[in-house]
C-alpha cells in the first residue's frame, strides 16, 4: 500500500506522470494478454510451470521496452510543452482525448492478439503487418468473419470505463518543473529507447523447446515492428556462414544430376543445360495453386471422407506425390517457390521484395519457348504484389479487374469464387487455343480462406452461412472437379498436364518451431493421355515440382532453378526446405536443421506424425549442407544472378 501511495500521490503529480500512467497501464493490458494467450494454450505448453514463468519474466522485459516506445509522443509533448500553456485548463482535455485514444488502441490490440493467436498460434508477424498495408481485403475479410459492430462497441465500452477510473489521475502538477531538470529525466528516458533499438532483437524470446512458450515470452507490438522493418535479413550478417566458394561449390554438387551438365563458371553460377533422352513432347501446362491444402485435409492422408473428394479420386488417375513439403507459410512464399524454384531466402518472399524483375521464373522461361503464360487471381493482384511480381517475370496477370459483371457470381472480400475464377481460366486457355499457341496458366483460388464463404447449394452438407473451413476445403474441392469436368470436353484436353499443388498449409503453428506437419501438402500431376499414374513417396520440396513437370515434357532447357526433377535424383537425394520468416529448415536423412538469425544451427529429430522434435547432437555435414543451400539462394538473389 505504501508503494501505491508513493505511486498517486508523488509520482503521477509530476511534468511526466501522465506518461508514467500511460506506461502502467501498458504493461496491465499486456500482462491480461499473456495471461489470456496462456490459458488457451496451456494444453500446448506441456504444463511446464518454470517454462510459464520464464515466458512472463521475459515478456514483461519485452513489454517494458515496448511500453517506452508506445508512450514516446507523449512524453515527447511532455517535455516540450512550455509550462505556460502546460499550466492552461484546455491543456488537460488534450490530455485527455490522448489517453482515450491511447485506450482504444490498447484494447483493440488486445482483441486483436487474441484472434490473430487463435487463427495463426503465435504473436503478430508478416501477416499482420500486411493487414495494414491491404486494408481493402483485410478490413473486408474482419467484417465478413466477425461481429465487428459489438466487437468495436465493446472495445469503446471498455476503453470509456477505463478511462472514467483513470481520469482523476491526470491531473496538472502543483509545481511544475523548469526545462533543463525535464530534459535531464528525458535524456535518460531517449538513451534507454535508443539502447534498447538498436540492441534489443526479438530473439531472446526463445528460450525454450516449446514455440508456444517462446511466442507467450514475446509482445505483439514488438514484434509487428520487428516484422515491419526486417522486409529482408542479411543472411550474412544473422546467419553461420561458408564462403562462396565452398558453398557454391558444395551446392554445386548437390544439384548435379544425370541429365544436367554444368555451363556457367565454377565460382558463382549453378547454370545447367537440361538435355532429356527422350523427344520434348508439346503440351499445354495448368497449374492450380490452392490456398492453404494442408495435406490432412485429404482422405488419403487420414482427413474426413467428404472434404476432397474429388482430390482424392484423382489420386489413381495422376502421378500423386505424398511426400511433399512446402517452402513457408504464405501464399507468396508459396508462389515463389512454384515461379522460381528456390529456396526461401530470410525476410519477407521475393514475390514481395524489390528488384524482383526479369528473375529466371517459369513464366519468363516458357514465354521465351512460345507460350502463353497467364497468372489468374479472382481478386486484385496487387495484394501481396502479386500482380506486378508477376506482370515483370512473363506473365499476362488476368484479375478481378479483368472479370466483367456477368463473369463474377458470387465473391468474398479475397475476389471471386473459385467457380467463376475457373471459368475464366478455361476462357484464357480457350483463348490461347484458338490463337495456336501452347499456353501455361497459373491459377490461384481464394475460397479456402477467411470467412470461407462460397456458393449455397454447391456442397451437399457444407452450409457457406456456418463459415467453416471444411465446407470453404470442400468447395474449392469441388470447382477443380468442375473444372477438369469441362476441360475434358475441350480438344486441347489430351495435350494438357494438371498440376495440382497447395501454396502452403492451412496452420504451421506447433510446440516447436517449425513442425514439420504443418508444411506437408498435397501435389499431384493429373494427364490421363500423357502422364503414368503412380504413387511417388519420396521426400520432396515445393521447388521440385516445375523441374519434375518439365522433365515429364522431355523439356531441353538451360536451367537455374534449385528444384530437382525427381526422376532423375538418385536414391538417398532427397531434401525438403521449410521456414519461417526468420527459421531456415532444411530437411534431409529423417533429420531437421534449423538455422536461426543468431548464427544458431541446430538439428532434429522430427517427428512426421505429431510434428514434435527431439534434439540430436550437432551434424557438421549436414548443417554445411543447409548453409550452402541457403546461402547460395540468398547470393543469386541479392547479387542479381538469378536472371532469366
Amino acid at each position: 500500500m505504501k508503494k501505491i501511495k508513493i505511486y498517486t500521490t508523488q509520482l503521477l503529480p509530476t511534468r511526466f506522470g501522465p506518461a508514467l500512467l500511460l506506461f502502467s497501464i501498458f504493461l496491465l493490458f499486456n500482462l491480461l494478454t499473456r495471461t489470456i494467450l496462456t490459458v488457451i494454450s496451456l494444453n500446448k505448453l506441456d504444463f511446464n510451470l518454470l517454462h510459464i514463468l520464464l515466458a512472463f519474466v521475459i515478456g514483461f522485459f519485452y513489454d517494458m521496452v515496448t511500453g517506452l516506445f508506445f508512450i514516446a509522443p507523449l512524453f515527447l509533448y511532455l517535455w516540450l510543452c512550455p509550462s505556460k500553456i502546460y499550466q492552461k485548463k484546455w491543456q488537460r482535455y488534450l490530455l485527455y482525448a490522448y489517453f482515450v485514444t491511447s485506450l482504444v488502441i490498447l484494447v483493440f490490440n488486445v482483441c486483436g492478439e487474441i484472434i490473430f493467436w487463435q487463427e495463426y498460434g503465435n504473436r503478430y508477424d508478416f501477416i499482420a503487418v500486411d493487414y495494414l498495408v491491404y486494408t481493402q481485403e483485410v478490413i473486408g475479410n474482419i467484417i465478413e468473419s466477425y461481429p465487428i459492430f459489438w466487437i468495436l462497441a465493446a472495445i469503446m465500452i471498455v476503453a470509456a470505463s477505463l478511462f472514467y477510473f483513470c481520469k482523476r489521475f491526470i491531473f496538472l502538477p502543483v509545481k511544475d518543473t523548469r526545462f533543463g531538470k525535464r530534459s535531464l529525466v528525458f535524456l535518460a528516458y531517449a538513451a534507454t529507447g535508443f539502447l534498447a533499438f538498436f540492441f534489443l532483437t526479438n530473439t531472446f524470446r526463445f528460450f525454450s523447446k516449446n514455440n508456444y512458450a517462446n511466442e507467450i515470452a514475446g509482445n505483439g507490438l514488438y514484434e509487428f515492428g520487428t516484422a515491419y522493418l526486417t522486409n529482408s535479413i542479411d543472411f550474412y550478417k544473422k546467419y553461420h556462414t561458408l564462403s562462396d566458394t565452398a558453398a557454391f561449390a558444395q551446392t554445386r554438387t548437390l544439384l548435379q544430376t544425370k541429365e544436367a551438365t554444368y555451363t556457367g563458371k565454377p565460382a558463382f553460377s549453378i547454370t545447367r543445360n537440361i538435355r532429356p533422352d527422350s523427344s520434348e513432347i508439346k503440351a499445354n501446362i495448368v497449374l492450380i495453386s490452392v490456398e492453404s491444402l494442408s495435406a490432412s485435409f485429404m482422405h488419403y492422408f487420414g482427413g474426413e471422407k467428404s472434404t476432397t473428394p474429388v482430390l482424392d479420386s484423382l489420386i489413381s488417375q495422376s502421378l500423386f506425390f505424398s511426400n511433399m513439403y512446402a517452402t513457408g507459410t504464405r501464399t507468396v512464399r508459396g508462389l515463389e517457390a512454384l515461379s522460381l524454384a528456390i529456396p526461401p531466402t530470410p525476410g519477407q518472399s521475393i514475390v514481395r521484395r524489390p528488384k524482383n524483375k526479369d528473375l529466371f521464373t517459369i513464366g519468363n522461361l516458357l514465354t521465351e519457348k512460345g507460350y502463353t503464360c497467364k497468372f489468374i487471381y479472382g481478386g486484385n493482384s496487387f495484394f501481396d504484389n502479386m500482380g506486378p511480381y508477376f506482370s515483370a517475370n512473363g506473365y499476362k496477370v488476368v484479375d478481378s479487374r479483368d472479370f466483367s459483371k456477368e463473369e463474377v457470381h458470387f465473391t468474398t472480400t479475397w475476389g471471386a469464387c473459385d467457380e467463376d475464377i475457373f471459368n475464366k481460366a478455361m476462357k484464357e486457355c480457350e483463348e490461347s487455343y484458338r490463337q495456336q499457341k501452347l499456353f501455361y496458366t497459373h491459377v490461384m483460388t481464394v475460397s479456402n480462406h477467411r470467412p470461407y464463404t462460397f456458393p449455397k447449394g454447391k456442397i451437399e452438407g457444407h452450409n457457406p452461412d456456418d463459415h467453416s473451413r471444411e465446407g470453404a476445403v470442400a468447395y474449392t474441392d469441388w470447382a477443380i472437379g468442375n473444372f477438369l469436368k469441362q476441360a475434358s470436353q475441350k480438344p486441347w484436353f489430351n495435350q494438357t498436364i494438371f498440376v495440382i499443388v497447395a501454396d502452403h498449409c492451412a496452420s504451421a503453428a506447433g510446440k516447436v518451431e517449425l513442425p514439420v506437419t504443418g508444411y506437408h501438402i498435397p501435389a499431384m500431376v493429373y494427364a490421363p493421355a500423357l502422364v503414368k499414374p503412380q504413387v511417388m513417396n519420396r521426400l520432396m520440396s515445393q521447388i521440385d515440382l516445375i523441374p519434375t513437370v518439365l522433365g515429364l515434357l522431355h523439356f531441353p532447357y538451360n536451367s537455374k532453378f534449385m528444384g530437382y526433377d525427381m526422376f532423375q535424383l538418385e536414391a538417398g537425394r532427397e531434401r525438403a526446405f521449410i521456414s519461417t520468416y526468420q527459421k531456415l529448415g532444411y530437411i534431409k536423412n529423417n533429420k531437421l536443421v534449423i538455422l536461426g538469425p543468431k548464427k544458431t544451427a541446430e538439428v532434429f529429430q522430427p517427428d512426421f506424425k505429431t510434428g514434435t522434435a527431439a534434439k540430436l547432437p550437432a551434424d557438421s555435414s549436414l548443417i554445411k549442407e543447409a548453409i550452402s543451400w541457403y546461402q547460395t539462394a540468398s547470393y543469386l538473389f541479392t547479387n542479381g544472378l538469378y536472371k532469366k
